[in-house]
């Protein structure tokens, strides 16, 4: 049971995660699956990859020892395709497709010889890893580049036989250097395949596919068959890969912990129906962003519940009054709420005033602004856009909504400032900075902004 902590996004501070290990440990994780992206300390030409939040390698060898003193297992994960990599101007010539930083040009030896680079640095780190996940998932636009086009134009060529010599490639990279670690990948780039092809390929023989679906209705039957289509073709092992965060909305701020439950149950439904020696594991993903380039969803402080009901009930082989009551007793917690939003009483775990505040600035924040604003008739009625351009307002107008407006201004101010002093504990500057300019700003400048404008006028 893999947790996966995804890095592209509002990475946490590495103390954090350090206090976070003994309870995944606890909530019944056997592993890490740790997706650096740019937070890992890529050094020498590769060193223009590393955000300036980017973990330092004293940092990332203390978290990994701890790691181990836990229990946990950890797999590193390198993203490829490299929207990380090919946004940076020094490597944009890899780019498949020119104008696109979405997926490597397969055909360049420069590529490959990228690809290596990143390995050794990160397998450099992670000497005793067992696996190594490649990514290859949603690999858009490969084959349309220029030298992929006339690649294609070439007899028995096709768009599946591409993919399946880039992953072929990059996997055989992997095993001439580490041939004891496996390759996984992510399988939606193969599920389409043909037996035949997939057969054909010899990347059977040299990866595993994680089957990933973060749905709260899986289609248990097509899975079974899938992985039956997978053992036909020569894949020895799969893994699965369900979601306890950042799957049911790109810019979402709460997470509904019974979706994730539920997708948990499903997949436990899948296993039942697998052949015994053939599931490897699954990983529990938690995205922080969609991609590279998306906003945050979920903060992990936040998600955390989620995730530990999610632990609880894959241990456990399902969700019961027990399964419930374990988690609120490591969580801190008085009442788990799984069907609805959590409104009160959020726990002691690492981070847990940040899943109060954030609550409260989701629930409540846009809401009674846009109650004093757009439904407050004095507002509406006697301080309207028009008479906020020209600086006009009856005097008693005032005594009407100005004190309102400046106690929801100051209640709103006080409670940001808790949050934003939470958040330092466990985020950087940068993740801080955009979560509110997202979720906050909008609300409070406008709310501050009336109230200048009646001190104006």
């Amino acid at each position: 049971r893999l947790v996966h902590l995804d890095l592209k996004g509002a990475a946490p501070r590495a103390q954090y995660l350090e206090q976070v290990l003994p309870l995944l440990r606890a909530l019944g994780a056997t592993g890490l699956l740790l997706e650096y992206e740019d937070t890992f300390p890529y050094t020498g030409p590769l060193e223009l990859l590393r955000a300036p939040h980017a973990y330092s390698p004293a940092e990332l060898r203390a978290l990994l020892r701890k790691a181990r003193a836990q229990g946990l297992e950890v797999v590193p994960l390198l993203p490829f395709p490299l929207q990380f990599v090919l946004k940076h101007r020094e490597f944009a010539h890899l780019r498949e497709v020119e104008a696109l930083p979405n997926a490597l040009n397969p055909h360049k030896e420069e590529s490959l010889a990228l690809v290596k680079a990143m390995m050794d640095q990160v397998m450099a780190l992670h000497e005793d890893s067992r696996w190594f996940h490649i990514g290859c998932d949603e690999v858009y636009y490969l084959g349309e580049g220029e030298e992929s086009k006339q690649w294609l134009q070439q007899q028995d060529n096709t768009p599946e036989k591409l993919c399946l010599s880039h992953i072929k490639a990059v996997a055989t990279c992997l095993a001439s250097s580490y041939p004891t670690v496996t390759p996984i990948v992510w399988d939606d780039m193969l599920r389409g395949m043909s037996e035949e092809t997939l057969a054909e390929s010899g990347v059977p023989q040299l990866v595993q596919p994680m089957i990933w679906d973060y749905a709260a209705d899986i289609d248990v039957e097509s899975k079974a068959q899938l992985i039956e289509k997978y053992l036909r073709c020569g894949f020895s092992k799969v893994w699965f890969a369900s979601a306890f965060k950042g799957a049911t909305g790109v810019n979402q701020s709460l997470t509904l912990v019974g979706h994730h439950l539920r997708n948990q149950l499903e997949w436990l439904q899948v296993a039942s129906r697998s052949p015994a020696d053939v599931l490897e594991g699954i990983a529990l993903t938690g995205w922080q962003r969609y991609d590279h380039f998306s906003v945050l969803c979920e903060l992990l402080p936040v998600a955390i519940p989620s995730l530990a009901v999610c632990l609880q009930a894959l241990k456990n082989g399902g969700y019961s009054e027990k399964v419930k009551e374990n988690v609120e007793k490591l969580l801190g917690m008085s009442n788990l709420e799984v069907d609805t939003y959590m409104s009160t009483s959020l726990g002691t775990f690492p981070g847990s005033s940040i899943l109060t505040l954030v609550t409260q600035v989701s629930f409540y924040l846009k809401s009674s602004v846009d109650e004093l604003l757009e439904r407050n008739r004095y507002v509406t009625g006697w301080f309207s856009p028009y008479h906020r351009k020209r600086k006009i307002i009856h005097p008693i107008i005032m005594h009407h909504f100005q004190p309102d407006a400046i106690s929801l201004l100051s209640k709103w101010n006080a409670v940001v400032q808790d949050l934003q002093a939470a958040m330092e504990q466990v985020f950087h500057r940068c993740a801080i900075e955009e979560w509110m300019e997202e979720n906050v700003h909008p609300s409070l400048q406008k709310l501050q902004q009336v109230v200048d404008d009646l001190d104006e006028a």
